[in-house]
């Protein structure tokens, strides 16, 4: 049988144990976690593969990717992590919690929440130091108490983003900042703060070496379920996979070729001046893949093919020693920029493995 190419073929045991390892190991603090599927276009067997791990929520970005998990069946609470102005009426309707930061978008949630009779959640977004999105500490109290008074929406928690914009790590200090001001207000308005986000796979290291969490009682976790990486340094989980998804692509050349282009050197097709060095004459191979399908970048190969430069349509890899001919595949493990490029690339085949569980997590054939 011929196998489509470019394809990522997608392991579900490999994310539901990674989502069970670390539901276990931050459930030790009372922490619960958010799978972030966002990096996978919301594919609903990977989300359901994440619930049967143990989140407790499934969070993206995109209000077309959370349609498309419930459209499947998949059943849990969802978390809008980005909320437009444009679609308050859709948010209402379809997601169960959004994350926010502006009064004017919960004015809007609020008025098309009483239209449908519903009581939208939201969690405030509060500005830690990473400069994404969030309000000033000193703008928190108004924001609140602003948020009290509209009908139809509830307060669930406070979140904050940190090593995502501005690359700020989650530390004691943060933290801390944080539970201290959950509790104040808390006091202040006499209410009680359920969910507190403290952040995402960048936390890790903070966990492993707190003296006490506080009141961070959840996180929101993509790339360590996916990739088995904390997102500071990068640095692998122990115990997590680190290969539930991987590359293919197919060689469509495989020449003797020098390292050297010759004449005048200009721009690439990206408005680069690129700068080659003198390798000599070498074995290299051509893959049918490029910068239209996935962030080359970002791949790395496990037989130690490298990668020399890539245009929309082909990446040019050397393949010395590795005997590559016309109609092999090569395959890559991906970064997170990647693995995101590559998942929402039309022109990948996503072939998820289905020999250990399927969509519900029951042990297949």
């Amino acid at each position: 049988m011929t196998l489509f190419m470019p394809r990522i073929e997608i392991s579900l045991a490999k994310i539901q144990d990674n989502a069970r390892i670390l539901s276990e190991l931050y459930g030790q603090q009372g922490i619960s976690l958010m799978g972030v599927s966002k990096a996978v276009l919301g594919e609903p067997a990977i989300a359901a593969a994440m619930i049967q791990g143990g989140v407790e929520f499934i969070a993206d970005s995109r209000l077309e990717n959370i349609q498309r998990m419930k459209a499947a069946g998949v059943t849990t609470q969802f978390v809008l992590l980005r909320t437009p102005l444009s679609q308050a009426e859709a948010i209402v309707k379809v997601v169960d919690i959004s994350l926010n930061s502006e009064i004017e978008t919960l004015k809007n949630l609020s008025y098309y929440a009483q239209i449908h009779n519903k009581s939208h959640q939201i969690i405030v977004m509060v500005e830690m130091g990473d400069l994404r999105e969030g309000i000033l500490l000193a703008d928190l109290s108004s924001f609140i108490h602003k948020a009290l008074s509209l009908p139809h929406l509830k307060i669930a928690g406070i979140g904050c983003n940190l090593a995502c914009y501005g690359g700020v790590r989650p530390d004691d200090r943060n933290m801390r900042e944080l539970s201290e001001r959950v509790d104040k207000l808390e006091k202040e308005f006499r209410i009680n703060l359920g969910v507190i986000s403290g952040g995402n796979s960048a936390n890790y290291e903070w966990y492993k070496t707190a003296q006490g969490v506080g009141r961070i009682n959840n996180l929101r976790l993509g790339e360590s379920i996916l990739l088995g990486r904390e997102t500071i340094g990068r640095k692998i989980i122990p115990g997590l996979h680190t290969r539930a998804f991987q590359l293919f692509a197919e060689v469509i050349e495989a020449k003797i070729k020098p390292s050297l282009p010759w004449g005048e050197i200009c721009q690439d097709a990206f408005g680069h001046v690129p700068v080659f060095q003198d390798r000599g004459l070498h074995q290299r191979a051509i893959l049918a893949l490029g910068r239209q399908d996935v962030l080359v970048s970002g791949l790395k190969s496990d037989n130690t093919l490298e990668i020399l430069g890539s245009s929309s349509d082909h990446t040019i890899v050397t393949s010395k020693n590795h005997g590559l001919k016309v109609g092999d595949e090569v395959n890559f493990n991906l970064d997170y920029g990647s693995l995101l490029t590559a998942m929402t690339s039309p022109f990948i085949k996503k072939v998820i493995q289905t020999e250990v569980i399927d969509f519900y997590g029951d042990i297949a054939a």
